[in-house]
């Protein structure tokens, strides 16, 4: 069982029990609910911290936990409605209306209720997490010279370096900047390159979350279709004579949603058109630490073969660790980066440096490399349970394309088979799956769903998962 699970119940069941004691009553000591409710001394903290912030438990350091006094009647709710007229009568005039939707994110960041197999989660099960690792690279950190002091504003030199050095070709600290996690260096990146009503060319079908920031920033993302080999540069090429756009966002590297790599041919003619139509390619190099074991060598980043500065580049190493962990790098060459360092700065300030100092430490270690190993193993493991899986119990669903890297699958539904219906009665018999809706800019061709290999517990969980799956479509195909 997840501990996020028995956390729930815990405090669920210590809930309904609260009636029995009065008000200031002392509750059970942590070491009775341990042996009570046979769960770890972490689960009962936590669950009393849940009871304590919905003001029902009152805990006292070294005395325990009394139940608390009934919270005061909230005052009465004002009039809002006026909100509405403020927040879209200043975008009458826009030319692409800003639209601030953030539920194509929301789907592989909510947790799902107990219970519930997580085929739709975007980070790696704590299980894969280097855990032990980034405490202690962060109890290290932490007792760093000046560690808690202000960093330079680009990021610290050493980590610069280090993403330069990763990223490889003409790329050099100086073209680095460090941000805070790849949707804060997406969100830099688009609102430097393009202005509000301005066209961005997308991947088709791409990341839900890159669209959201387009979308909020008030451009106008245009879809150009990917097939197994990354974006098609003919159709690239059409997309830019056709609207005039300045920026194109891809991800050579295991795409989200597809898996494609950009086939070696196809990466000099990127690169070729972006530069003919004087725009920016932002590469999303999102998954380069999740590749598969049996991946063999990885091509560069679309960065390290740009002299002339068309690509900005976007790395992270939260996919790699945590959702907490959240570093990055956004790396650029000429006039664009004294723009990006100026909006980030504007918009952020600096990543906090205790978390630069604790990424130093944590990269520099050689508990790394053996991380990045055993994760390659893990998802290799996961993802062939996943495929087999699928393909005993439910050939319906094609699976045109086996990743060899990243943490999902990408599949299609046969023609009349209903998304929404599908993943409705999938979260009805348990398990929980990403539609594809969300990762088209424009009418989708067909029915899909991603599912994520990455944020379950182990191979056991995905093929009841899938089982789950095959049972809610019966429900919905026959």
């Amino acid at each position: 069982m997840h501990e996020s699970s028995s956390v729930g119940e815990l405090a669920e069941q210590l809930r309904q029990e609260l009636d029995r004691y009065s008000l200031g009553e002392k509750l059970p000591s942590s070491r009775a609910l341990v042996e009570r409710f046979r769960v770890s001394p972490v689960t009962v903290s936590r669950a009393l911290a849940r009871l304590a912030a919905e003001g029902l438990v009152v805990t006292r350091p070294g005395a325990g936990a009394f139940r608390a006094a009934p919270r005061t009647p909230a005052a009465p709710t004002g009039d809002t409605s006026w909100q509405e007229v403020a927040l879209s009568a200043d975008g009458a005039a826009d030319l692409v209306p800003r639209s601030v939707d953030a539920s194509g994110v929301l789907v592989s960041l909510a947790a799902p209720a107990p219970g519930v197999i997580e085929f739709n989660g975007g980070y790696l099960h704590p299980s894969l997490q280097p855990e032990r690792a980034m405490a202690a690279a962060l109890a290290r950190a932490g007792r760093r010279p000046g560690a808690w002091g202000r960093p330079p504003m680009e990021g610290l030199p050493e980590l610069r370096e280090w993403f330069a050095r990763a990223i490889g070709g003409p790329v050099t600290a100086a073209g680095v900047l460090v941000t805070a996690g790849g949707q804060s260096a997406l969100t830099t990146a688009l609102r430097a390159l393009a202005p509000p009503g301005a066209p961005v060319l997308v991947e088709s079908p791409t990341y839900p979350g890159m669209l959201a920031i387009a979308r909020a920033a008030g451009l106008r993302p245009v879809p150009v279709p990917v097939d197994a080999d990354g974006v098609r540069p003919p159709l690239l090429a059409d997309a830019f004579r056709a609207t005039g756009a300045r920026v194109f966002v891809c991800q050579p590297l295991f795409q989200n949603p597809t898996g494609a790599v950009l086939a070696p041919e196809r990466r000099a003619e990127v690169l070729r058109i972006a530069r003919q139509a004087g725009a920016f390619v932002v590469e999303d190099d999102f998954v380069r630490r999740l590749v598969h074991e049996d991946a063999g060598p990885l091509p560069r980043p679309l960065a390290a073969d740009d002299p002339d500065g068309v690509v900005v580049h976007v790395s992270s190493l939260t996919k790699a660790t945590s959702p907490s962990f959240r570093v990055s790098a956004l790396a650029a060459h000429g006039p664009v980066l004294e723009r990006l360092r100026a909006i980030q700065i504007v918009d952020t300030f600096f990543v906090p440096r205790p978390l630069q100092e604790a990424t130093l430490e944590l990269v520099g270690s050689p508990a790394w490399p053996r991380h990045l190993r055993a994760v390659a193993a893990a998802l290799r493991t996961r993802r062939d349970a996943m495929t087999t899986a699928l393909r005993l119990q439910l050939p319906g669903l094609a699976l045109p394309h086996i990743p060899s890297g990243g943490y999902h699958l990408w599949l299609r539904l046969p023609d009349g088979a209903s998304e929404p219906a599908l993943a409705a009665a999938a979260l009805r018999a348990g398990v929980a799956v990403t539609p594809g809706r969300p990762y088209f800019s424009a009418e989708p061709p067909a029915g899909h769903l991603r599912l994520s290999f990455a944020a379950v517990a182990g191979t056991g969980e995905i093929t009841e998962g899938v089982h789950r799956l095959r049972t809610a479509w019966s429900q919905v195909v026959g």
